[in-house]
């Protein structure tokens, strides 16, 4: 059965996000970031009250390639209306993704890829956390522009192929659109998204390395952590 939690109680708030990220329980006791559309600031480039969609978005996308590095996202209510909730991660307090990125590390590389699919606009390292067992990725409300958006502390991987695992995981993607996934992505976000993720995956598959940072625009986001 799909996970369809029920936001209870706000029990805190994480203040240094730029939109309201709420700590909350569930009517079952599960502890989870609820993220209400209420709460969003107003952005020039990304429509209002889409930022719910595109987290959810972004961990179907994670799921669809086979990859783990999400926490379990899903639209729902809450004491402040409907948004985003994402199972919360007990993080491992050792963790420290500074290393990772100066090492280029590999456990790195299903992230990078995730970010380059999903055109991340906002890949900080605050945003790589740890579970004890795994890299995972958060704070993904900045995705799926039609238009170039990547920005990224992950850019040690730029110019480099993909690895073969990674392939696989872009194929299991390609597939997962043409079955349906892609009428997904259209009906939560519209049809300009769903062309340009498609089109980002083809082009992968087609060349599946690593892009370059830009020239024209920002590579990193600020700040960066």
């Amino acid at each position: 059965m799909a996970w369809q939690p029920e936001v209870g109680d706000v029990v805190g708030r994480f203040v240094d996000a730029s939109n309201a990220t709420l700590l909350a329980t569930t009517t079952a006791g599960e502890k989870v970031v609820y993220k209400p559309t209420a709460g969003e600031r107003p952005l020039w480039d990304f429509p209002i009250e889409t930022l719910a969609a595109r987290e959810v978005l972004t961990y179907e996308v994670a799921r669809a390639m086979g990859c783990e590095i999400v926490p379990e996202t899903v639209l729902g209510d809450g004491p402040y209306g409907p948004g985003s909730i994402q199972r919360f991660v007990d993080m491992d307090p050792e963790f420290d993704p500074v290393v990772l990125v100066q090492q280029t590390a590999s456990a790195l590389w299903p992230i990078a890829l995730l970010d380059v699919v999903t055109n991340n606009a906002d890949r900080k390292l605050g945003h790589l956390i740890s579970d004890g067992e795994r890299v995972l990725g958060i704070d993904h409300g900045l995705t799926f522009h039609p238009q170039e958006k990547l920005r990224t502390v992950l850019w040690g991987f730029s110019e480099q192929p993909f690895p073969q695992e990674q392939v696989g995981e872009l194929g299991r993607l390609d597939a997962s659109l043409r079955d349906g996934f892609g009428q997904r992505v259209e009906d939560l976000l519209g049809p300009d998204e769903r062309t340009a993720l498609t089109a980002r995956v083809e082009q992968l598959l087609a060349e599946p390395v690593h892009p370059p940072p830009p020239d024209d625009r920002p590579p990193l986001p600020w700040p960066p952590y």
